[in-house]
């Protein structure tokens, strides 16, 4: 088991490890460090910057495998099917461009990173930097028609002030132990959630979605059908593949494993580590009929696939009451 995995399954045992337990100085320390940090910013000490029009943050208090990008992207889509126009930033994690700078469809996923990719596919303006303030100003100077700003992952990047705050969280690996960074997988302590405008809980399917005010609500992936690599009008059938692979370079790879043997497959599975930059001889499974990834992954081996490698993209389907509790806001700052 590779170290990362090692700490991912420490992070959510259900109580601490050998290994996370000998992390929890370093856990203390680290949250010195954040609580120090958002002192500077509350008191202003630390300047904010605010944009002129309304800033949504979607983040989370865990690191990775939340659900994120596709709750991002869902909420633009559904604020633009509201008369919305938004626009999208990415600190464009996996690509080696600090920003600022417009991502479009096409662009090199080293370059850009893997996830601002899926959330241009939406037809929305995207902007990615490592300063996201930066990246939101240019975003609107390059796009004056947007009036509203999506931050994916953006919660604990206080420099840029925000009218609405959403904490995804993994619904079944929820806040794994409890601690802070090493020792767990948790950026903020978890009185976080009590700070932030809505919670929202990715469970595994609409049987298992909940809605209450759009405070505390949840979501599921939708699967949509399987798309190939190379022939973009190829239809799969799911019922010839014999000797199938599946390849997942997430944060939480379980969760498409498990979506792909509900779909009735069962491939071969191969973990790789989050914005994994996939070589060719990693995917070349010989006599393999059908290497089958995840959206995210198959920006990044586009390049080099063959008619064998399909796709499964997914859509985020979220409470409308979500919609509504966050329309206010941007209404009401509209208003004052």
């Amino acid at each position: 088991m590779r170290l990362a995995e090692q700490f991912v399954a420490a992070w959510y045992a259900p109580r601490l490890t050998p290994l996370t337990a000998a992390l929890l100085p370093l856990s203390l320390l680290f949250r010195a460090v954040v609580a120090v940090r958002r002192f500077t910013y509350r008191t202003r000490f630390a300047p904010r910057v605010t944009l002129p029009v309304a800033v949504i943050v979607v983040g989370s208090i865990t690191v990775g495998g939340a659900g994120k990008t596709p709750l991002t992207r869902a909420l633009a889509e559904a604020l633009a099917d509201r008369g919305w126009r938004p626009g999208m930033v990415s600190r464009g994690y996996g690509g080696d461009d600090v920003g600022p700078r417009a991502v479009t469809v096409g662009d090199d996923p080293a370059q850009v990173g893997d996830e601002p990719l899926l959330l241009a596919a939406a037809g929305f303006p995207v902007w990615i930097g490592h300063d996201r303030v930066a990246a939101a100003q240019s975003l609107l100077r390059a796009n004056p028609e947007c009036n509203v700003v999506l931050s994916d992952d953006g919660l604990q990047h206080y420099a840029l002030a925000r009218d609405f705050e959403i904490a995804a969280i993994d619904g079944a690996r929820r806040l794994g132990n409890g601690h802070l960074l090493p020792a767990g997988p948790l950026r903020e302590p978890s009185s976080r959630l009590s700070e932030v405008d809505a919670v929202v809980r990715l469970v595994p399917s609409a049987s298992d979605a909940a809605g209450e005010d759009g405070r505390e609500t949840t979501m599921w992936h939708e699967p949509l059908a399987w798309h190939n690599l190379v022939e973009t009008s190829a239809v799969a059938d799911a019922s010839r593949w014999r000797s199938a692979h599946a390849i997942a370079g997430i944060a939480n790879p379980q969760r498409f494993f498990d979506l792909v043997r509900r779909l009735g497959i069962g491939p071969v599975f191969h973990i790789f580590p989050d914005h994994h930059r996939y070589r060719p001889e990693e995917i070349a499974f010989a006599g393999a009929d059908a290497i089958l990834m995840t959206e995210k992954d198959a920006v990044k081996c586009r390049a080099f696939a063959d008619a064998r490698c399909w796709y499964l993209p997914i859509r985020a389907r979220i409470d409308p009451a979500l919609v509504d509790r966050v329309e206010r806001k941007l209404r009401g700052r509209q208003a004052a």
